[in-house]
């Protein structure tokens, strides 16, 4: 049992800088991601016969390299390739004969993965399966679409990247800047993923709300001048701040504006405001800078025991107007709605296409609530309805059920 154990977690911990250190030398994704399957059976029958190795993830990248040799072999690879897999045995037995501290190529692997003949959209999507190891129905959740849809679209990814041999190389420093924004992309949505996961017993993504942030710390020693870093270090680290403050002792939700501002770390509020000040002195204004600083208007709540509606709907606007995601247009009518009105904030709900909201659980949960103060009760608990069974957190349906029950 206990090595069975063993091998999940490093499968949970390990998939990702497994993948990502391969893929820099053999750039076959298909190939290595077999490869790595292949090695964590390996282990499932070897390790409860011989032991678990001092070096699970040097075990397992070895056996995934030479199952990587043998398919080269099989497939009789021309003979230009056959230094790079004299090599790449050298380096697994370096690793594996020394103590060697295993590499974290996960970033590199990200900026790989923003290939130009690789479709911007997908990016995101790429990296967070590849390099990060989540699912394709949790990727899909995160875009608001159908999991067979998200995972027909990385097939066709990973086909194109095959029939095309795409060659990953890292880029120069002149073209970082404009592959930025999909890395940090991927590392909201990685710490989105892992951030809705965090109350769930057991689950195999409740660390990866702090591999998001080492990933962040990492991204800033790479591009230490780049504003959107810092404002998204600032983003995650006030939303981590306030990690225990969202459930009650029973495990009942509690919404950000009802929470015990005084269960909020201080010393996380404070770090994010230094990212959040570096990020304005460093020049330029973007979106994970505006959603900081919406987080960072909430986080003074801890010592005024307000909160500035008025200037939260404002930094909405700013963010509406260089990114309207979905997000950004529920989280403006929220705003408007505490300093406007709740009939300032449907209308600006109502205005969003219906087609773009069918799946977006924080807009029906927010229209319920809306409704419930214009006493349109209907509206209301049909609302209610639709975000209760969009809500993937046992809590968080709960805390639905019992607003819609108070009608």
């Amino acid at each position: 049992m206990e090595t069975h154990q063993i091998i999940e977690e490093t499968a949970r911990n390990a998939y990702g800088r497994l993948l990502s250190f391969l893929t820099v030398n053999w750039r076959d994704l298909q190939a290595i991601e077999d490869a790595i399957g292949d090695a964590f059976l390996a282990a499932l029958e070897t390790w409860p016969k011989v032991g678990i190795p001092d070096m699970p993830e040097a075990w397992l990248l070895t056996t995934a390299r030479r199952r990587l040799i043998d398919r080269a072999r099989r497939t009789r690879i021309s003979e230009m390739a056959l230094p790079t897999l004299l090599a790449m045995s050298e380096d697994t037995q370096r690793l594996t004969s020394s103590s060697y501290t295993f590499p974290d190529e996960r970033l590199r692997m990200m900026f790989l993965c923003t290939h130009p003949a690789i479709d911007p959209g997908m990016r995101t999507p790429l990296m967070l399966q590849t390099v990060l190891g989540i699912d394709a129905a949790r990727i899909a959740s995160a875009f608001i679409i159908k999991p067979s849809t998200m995972s027909q679209r990385l097939t066709r990814l990973k086909a194109k990247i095959r029939a095309e041999r795409l060659t990953f190389e890292t880029p120069g420093s002149e073209e970082i800047p404009d592959r930025l924004d999909s890395v940090l992309e991927t590392i909201y949505a990685a710490y989105g993923s892992g951030w809705e996961e965090a109350a769930i017993v057991d689950s195999p993504r409740k660390s990866l709300a702090e591999e998001a942030i080492y990933l962040g710390r990492l991204l800033l020693q790479f591009v230490p001048r780049e504003p959107e870093v810092y404002g998204l270090l600032a983003l995650m680290l006030h939303c981590e701040a306030r990690r225990e403050a969202r459930h009650d002792d029973k495990g009942n939700y509690i919404p950000l504006t009802e929470q015990n501002c005084t269960l909020w770390k201080q010393g996380l509020i404070m770090e994010a405001e230094d990212y959040l000040r570096a990020a304005s002195q460093a020049g330029g204004i973007g979106r994970f800078q505006l959603m900081a600083a919406i987080q960072s208007v909430h986080a003074q709540r801890l010592w005024t025991g307000r909160i500035e509606w008025e200037a939260i709907a404002q930094l909405y606007e700013g963010l509406v107007r260089i990114n309207p995601t979905l997000g950004a247009l529920v989280g403006r009518a929220a705003a408007v709605a505490e300093v406007y009105g709740s009939e300032h904030g449907v209308i600006l709900l109502e205005a969003i296409p219906s087609a773009d909201v069918v799946a977006y659980q924080p807009y029906w949960a927010l229209a319920g609530h809306l409704y419930k103060r214009l006493e349109r009760k209907e509206e209301a608990r049909s609302a209610y309805s639709r975000a209760i069974g969009l809500s993937t957190e046992v809590s968080i349906r709960q805390f639905l059920s019992r607003q819609a029950s108070e009608i």
